[in-house]
């Protein structure tokens, strides 16, 4: 009976093992970048490939962040990304969570219809819509600014979605007791809610910065001067005059995943929990 209620032993061992390979093959394309650009022009295809170049070119880094030949200035395209990442990052986390909690917290008419209508916009792309929000952001004068890159994408239902799955599981119990003690709707979401929220709130952040950062097709479409391109646009600026020169392109491409990696590893442990605490209830 005793073994019998014993777990099996050899089958976390074959998960992790399956879960590295997957790991291992999806870090494949990674490695292949850094490899890349630490190597010498015209040895980028080498055969066999050669994985940890025996004389690594650092230099490859400095050379493609301040190439004359490109006009490329990826210190103010980096400028711009944070700008805009930042500035969407913030005011998404603020609007998903203000849409979640009271999807999830008050009852009104309506509110399984606008929850669903709003999941809905999930599968809907930005091919789809990216004509009309052309057309108002030209209307309202937005295109080449900031507002053009910030506004359109300030909130999203995916974070509606996981705020208001988040929301959902705390006590009514706290809320009814701030509302009978004077406390006003606003207070109790920013004093209550918030402070009790943070795995989710980071989750959120972690998606918005990652959608932003990366973000090519709209700030394409919206960006037309130098001087507000975004690292992506930067990357694909200098791609068109360096066509060939992949070790100087896959530098930029590394440099521009740092932040992300970066933001991910700080709050990694904060974006579990929010991730496997949100999928609890439907």
């Amino acid at each position: 009976m005793l073994l019998s209620v014993r777990r099996n032993p050899i089958r976390p061992v074959f998960l992790y093992v399956v879960l590295t390979v997957i790991a291992f093959f999806l870090l494949v394309p990674v490695f292949w970048m850094v490899s890349t650009s630490l190597k010498t022009l015209g040895h980028e295809f080498d055969l066999p490939v050669q994985w940890i170049p025996s004389d690594p070119r650092w230099e490859n880094y400095a050379e493609a962040w301040s190439n004359p030949l490109t006009k490329s200035d990826f210190a103010r395209y980096t400028i711009n990304s944070v700008i805009v990442t930042t500035t969407v990052t913030l005011l998404n986390v603020l609007f998903t969570s203000l849409a979640g909690y009271g999807l999830a917290k008050y009852r009104f008419a309506g509110r399984s219809v606008l929850f669903l209508a709003i999941v809905v916009t999930l599968i809907l792309p930005l091919e789809v819509i990216m004509v009309p929000l052309f057309l108002t952001m030209r209307d309202l004068g937005w295109i080449n600014s900031y507002q053009g890159l910030i506004v359109p994408v300030i909130a999203d239902a995916f974070g509606v979605f996981l705020m208001r799955q988040w929301f959902r599981s705390l006590p009514d119990s706290l809320i009814e007791a701030a509302r009978i003690d004077g406390a006003s709707h606003l207070r109790v979401f920013f004093t209550i809610a918030m402070p009790l929220s943070w795995p989710a709130i980071i989750t959120v952040g972690v998606f918005a910065f990652r959608e932003t950062w990366d973000d090519f097709t709209w700030p394409f479409l919206v960006i037309q001067s130098d001087a507000m391109r975004t690292i992506p646009l930067g990357i694909r600026t200098f791609q068109q005059a360096e066509l060939s020169n992949f070790p100087h392109i896959m530098a930029l491409t590394t440099l521009a995943s740092i932040p992300l990696a970066v933001f991910y590893f700080l709050f990694q442990r904060y974006f579990v929990r929010g991730v496997a605490a949100s999928g609890i209830k439907e």
